[in-house]
This record gives structure tokens, C-alpha cells and sequence, in this order.
């Protein structure tokens, strides 16, 4: 690890540094996965969300976390994206800042982290799959790649139904355009 590297949390000032790092990494295709049309109307930014700085104050890896609610229960979160430069992958990155919001996830009382990925690779930081059928996103994924992380033992099987950003179905005011609105109510 390099040692002039902070951990910190995201602030709503990142917004625009993280959006570019997601561009690069990412690029345009970003913007069709299903994980999208669940955080697209909700602030940029969780309390769970995590960044690392380099010395020079330009953030190098970000997570986000979307608070969700699974058929209409809250206390889940979805995970994603995660993105590292290019030029600092390979290095642990993405592993502290999974660590990071798994440990904040915990100490807020959540019971499950949630995401869009290859088993292989987020297998190995105690992902699992979720039974196929039990919970569904808005749009298309490969029910191979809908993993879980149990915050509390035996959580998954609680949880069941369509995935919805939590403050889209308490109607939170979020962020659009700089300007705090409403999202409507839940029906």
C-alpha cells in the first residue's frame, strides 16, 4: 500500500472528479446497466460511499453504495460502482474501499450488500449468489451475477422481491441538476 494515500468518505464536492474517474474506466456503456436504473434518481452520495485521495488531492478509487429497499423492506445496500484508475489497479484498491463500506454498512445495522458481478472474483470477499428468482432487479441481469454479502447471518433469505433505492420509496428529496426535489412516494 502506498502510505500517501487516503481513505476517506465521498463528498457531494467529488461528484464531478468521480463521474470522469467512471468515464474512463467505464466508459459510455456505463449508463444501460440495470445496476443504473435503480441509483439514477438518488444522491450521488451514501453515507457508505468511499474514496481513496493520492498526494496530489486526485481521487484515485471510488465505491459507491446505493441504500435499497428489496420488496419494501430497507436495510440493504447496493454496491457499485467500483472503479480504480487504471494506472493504480491491481494494488488493493478496490478491496479497501470494500472494506470500508462493508465496516460502515455493519456499524449502521444494515443486514445486506447487494451487486451486479462475476462470482469468481467478489466470491473471494464472501459474496454468494442469490437464489435465482428471490430478488429481482429493474431490468435484465444474468441471475449468475446477482451476488450477496450477509452483514447479519442468514439475511439473504429475508429479503425478497424488486430492488428500489430506499429514498425513492420513503420519497426523500435527492439531488437533480444541483437542485434538492422530491421523488415521489412509493405506490
Amino acid at each position: 500500500m502506498i502510505p500517501d494515500l487516503l481513505l476517506r468518505p465521498v463528498t457531494a464536492v467529488d461528484l464531478v472528479e468521480i463521474s470522469a474517474l467512471h468515464a474512463r474506466v467505464f466508459g459510455p456503456g456505463r449508463f444501460a446497466r440495470t445496476a443504473y436504473r435503480v441509483r439514477e434518481a438518488t444522491r450521488f452520495a451514501s453515507p457508505f460511499c468511499r474514496a481513496i485521495v493520492g498526494a496530489d488531492d486526485r481521487i484515485i478509487a471510488a465505491i459507491r453504495y446505493t441504500e435499497i429497499a428489496i420488496g419494501g423492506r430497507a436495510g440493504a445496500l447496493l454496491l457499485g460502482p467500483l472503479a480504480v484508475e487504471p494506472a493504480h489497479a491491481n494494488q488493493g484498491h478496490g478491496r479497501r474501499l470494500m472494506d470500508a463500506g462493508t465496516e460502515a454498512a455493519r456499524g449502521a445495522g444494515l443486514e445486506l450488500i447487494v451487486l451486479v458481478g462475476d462470482a469468481p472474483y467478489y466470491g473471494r470477499l464472501g459474496f454468494a449468489p442469490i437464489p435465482h428468482g428471490q430478488v429481482m432487479l429493474p431490468g435484465p441481469v444474468d441471475p449468475a451475477r446477482l451476488l450477496a454479502l450477509e452483514l447479519v447471518d442468514g439475511a439473504t433469505a429475508k429479503f425478497r422481491g424488486m430492488v428500489v433505492a430506499a429514498q425513492a420509496a420513503r420519497g426523500d428529496q435527492v439531488l437533480r441538476g444541483g437542485r434538492a426535489s422530491r421523488e415521489p412516494q412509493a405506490t
